[in-house]
């Protein structure tokens, strides 16, 4: 049986996700699609717009065969930390004979040469880093000027800021230091690019339905009879019935303010009140936090009034949105820089924990029992196989998972659901 993993968000899934199953089906010969999915929350710094199970099940619904959780200290983390979980997990099953994934160049020759500077680092390639680090540039501007600077290359800065060709480029690094068998390839961006906020012919961005959700959301704002009058909402869908599969419009239209939208704004008084019992010292144990972000954090504690302003508040020129949202979740999720080290040096991921997967796709999942190197968690009550490692990781995960279900608990108003309750999806 041959197996094409796919590392993905689907923040919410939509045609290009679809694309992207069928053409690394056909690239690569695959008889079967495995997917690694970030939990609630995305590499992007911010809370997933819907829960997990939601998004799992559409993309069941869509082709793929079983789908796996990335624990969230990858999937929350820099795009170095996002690959190296998400190829690790693939690794360990032992049964992965490909991946595949978008990229805004789709120029795989490029992208390969670039993740083996980055993996060997010659010693000018070297040079030319340190000295932009002395010149006072963030790490990723440096490694860009300096991949720039080795190649001779100056095209190379449009490549090197694009979200996808970096998450590229990491997914090679991490299976090239590996030394890992497994075979990667790309495939281009439909249409959209990552940051497009506008609806593009039949191929649109995540960041685009997200924003017509938002719109959607925010005109929902007053109730009258104690119903809530949603012609916005009816609208929006009917736009996106060219965007996104048929399963998904109907999950956007069911579970619409029972299950989302969620966002970063929601936990606004969850990370001040943790922000309030912090210190520098306790700060900067946090995965990402310097000395002087801890500072900053603490200089501006009482202008906080919301996650978005907050981060708004400590943006610099060198730290991003994005960066500083990973960083603040980081503190609310308590993923230090202790613990993050424990992982990388125990090789990452610990267990493959399984969200769903399609009853016709039975032998793909007795495939992967089979190979697996990892235990396979079907259950959250049997974790005696797990290590010291893939206990912190799991424990990490289901406060994570629980914390998302508070924020939606409050926000609509709907029963609790415990991460130990949710079953596996079988479509």
């Amino acid at each position: 049986m041959k197996i094409v993993g796919l590392i993905t968000e689907y923040n919410p899934f939509h045609n290009g996700h679809l694309y992207h199953i069928e053409q690394a089906k056909d690239i690569t010969g695959a008889d079967a699609v495995i997917v690694v999915m970030s939990g609630n929350y995305v590499q992007r710094g911010a809370p997933a717009i819907m829960p997990k199970h939601l998004r799992a099940a559409v993309a069941l619904e869509a082709g793929v065969d079983v789908i796996l959780e990335l624990p969230v200290f990858y999937a929350a983390g820099s795009a170095e930390y996002f690959a190296a979980g998400a190829v690790s997990l693939f690794e360990q099953l032992g049964c992965v004979d490909a991946i595949c994934f978008g990229s805004e160049c789709g120029d795989y020759r490029i992208l390969d040469k670039l993740a083996h500077i980055l993996a060997d680092e010659p010693e000018e390639y070297r040079t030319f880093l340190q000295a932009a680090l002395k010149n006072g540039m963030s790490y990723p501007r440096a490694r860009q000027r300096a991949l720039s600077e080795y190649l001779r290359e100056d095209s190379l800065d449009m490549i090197l800021t694009q979200p996808n060709n970096i998450l590229g480029i990491e997914y090679i690094k991490a299976l090239y230091q590996k030394k890992s068998p497994i075979r990667s390839y790309t495939i281009k961006r439909m249409v959209s690019t990552y940051h497009d906020n506008h609806l593009t012919g039949s191929y649109s961005s995540a960041s685009a339905i997200r924003k017509l959700l938002d719109y959607a959301s925010q005109s929902i704002s007053t109730e009258k009879d104690g119903m809530f009058d949603e012609p916005v909402m009816s609208e929006v869908l009917t736009r996106l019935e060219d965007q996104v599969p048929l399963a998904c419009i109907r999950m956007l239209e069911d579970t619409h303010r029972t299950r989302y939208p969620i966002y970063a704004n929601d936990f606004s008084l969850l990370l001040k009140y943790r922000l309030l019992r912090e210190t520098r010292e306790s700060l900067t144990r946090y995965m990402d936090i310097s000395g002087d972000l801890a500072n900053r954090i603490l200089n501006c504690i009482n202008d906080f009034i919301t996650f978005d302003q907050f981060c708004d508040l400590l943006k610099t020129r060198d730290m991003t949105y994005t960066r500083l949202g990973r960083c603040l979740f980081h503190i609310l999720l308590d993923i230090t820089k202790e613990d993050m080290a424990a992982c990388r040096e125990n090789g990452y991921c610990q267990y493959a924990r399984i969200l769903g997967f399609r009853k016709d796709a039975r032998k793909v999942l007795s495939h992967i029992k089979s190979h697996s190197n990892v235990p396979l968690i079907t259950k959250l009550t049997k974790d005696g196989e797990l290590s010291r490692t893939g206990r912190i990781l799991l424990e990490h995960d289901v406060f994570a998972s629980n914390l998302y279900e508070s924020v939606i608990t409050d926000k609509f108003k709907m029963p609790f659901i415990n991460e130990y309750q949710h079953q596996i999806l079988r479509l």
